[in-house]
């Protein structure tokens, strides 16, 4: 009998207490379709929202018909949303998810198709999430002097270029399929929720501010000073702010998780400076041989990068999936429909290696 009970305990240790990775290890074995814990409540002990490095600055040009007198407005803050699970996983850091190119921060929460996202996945593993958008893009707003002045002024050479992936370019371009709106036979995007998907895309509007993304990465840094020491989680344009955020915050900033990445490049200096200290862990997906872009080149130079922080003796890790045996993934990895299972090789690996 006592024995019996023993053998209860530990195993409600086991499913209570994931802080050794068990639980986390057991759940990536799962079926990748599942959405652990989906139909039970979520429990947060704080939820909110907040803007980070927001400045006032003086317009003249508050609209483009001349009705609004000058004044001031508020530009450059990002937008942050956050929540704090009721139970957290002892000894790993808050995430902090951004976005790429293109996109906000939509892009971590529920998957086109209406499965967990990221952001709700990690809060229910007891990891405090942060999601953002780009200073300059969607919730954070944009400085609409430029484009006010040029209409008042009939110059149009003042107005700045917003750019946005059309649903043609993002679906060749993201490996969905090898034509647009023809799918892989093997693709895990939920192709069936394009719809849901394509409403998603949003215009760069941090093209509104001189410096552009950088102003997200000053942003970055001004979060980890509000909140305290955090893991970024940066997807393919966000990649290069990931890395700009830690040779700023090297201290603040205790790993990068880069999901397929635009840029891995490091200084010589910085990986020396910075990345002995700051963890990284730069993920792939599959399709490379028929993509229209140069991802091969990408994850290239990303491994040439974790070869150089490993040499340095920083920890660094590459992440073929395809080389794991996990196949047909996206360049949307949070949306596909193995994404509770990537999560999961994500947070075993700060288990592991960040804690």
């Amino acid at each position: 009998m006592r024995l019996g009970i023993v053998a209860v305990l530990i195993a409600l240790t086991t499913i209570l207490v994931p802080q050794h990775g068990v639980h986390l290890q057991a759940q990536s074995r799962k079926s990748a379709t599942a959405a652990p814990d989906s139909d039970q409540p979520l429990v947060v002990a704080k939820q909110g929202s907040f803007f980070v490095n927001e400045q006032n600055i003086a317009t003249a040009f508050p609209d483009g018909d001349g009705r609004r007198a000058p004044g001031h407005i508020s530009v450059k803050g990002m937008y942050v949303q956050y929540q704090i699970p009721a139970t957290r996983t002892p000894g790993v850091y808050p995430v902090i998810m951004v976005h790429g190119f293109g996109h906000t921060g939509k892009t971590y929460e529920e998957t086109p198709d209406g499965r967990m996202g990221w952001a709700e996945y990690f809060v229910r593993r007891g990891v405090p999430v942060y999601v953002v958008d780009h200073s300059g893009r969607a919730r954070s707003g944009f400085d609409p002097t430029p484009a006010n002045r040029a209409l008042r002024e009939k110059n149009p050479a003042l107005i700045p270029s917003f750019a946005e992936f059309t649903n043609e370019f993002a679906w060749t371009s993201f490996r969905f399929g090898p034509t647009a709106f023809t799918p892989y036979e093997a693709t895990r995007f939920p192709v069936a929720a394009r719809d849901q998907y394509f409403a998603q895309i949003v215009p760069n509007t941090e093209t509104s501010y001189e410096g552009a993304g950088d102003n997200t990465v000053r942003a970055l840094a001004a979060l980890v000073d509000r909140i305290g020491p955090a893991v970024l989680l940066v997807h393919s344009q966000s990649g290069a702010y990931g890395i700009a955020a830690a040779v700023a915050r090297p201290g603040s900033i205790k790993g990068v998780v880069s999901v397929e990445p635009r840029s891995c490049a490091v200084s010589d200096e910085n990986v020396r400076a910075v990345f002995t200290r700051v963890r990284l862990l730069t993920i792939f997906g599959d399709f490379f041989g028929t993509s229209v872009s140069d991802w091969p080149g990408r994850m290239a130079e990303c491994v040439e990068t974790v070869t150089r922080i490993k040499t340095a003796r920083g920890i660094a890790e590459n992440i073929h999936l395809p080389d794991r045996g996990i196949r047909g993934n996206s360049h949307m990895l949070m949306m596909d429909t193995n994404n509770l299972q990537i999560a999961d090789i994500i947070l075993a690996w700060l288990i592991d290696k960040v804690r």
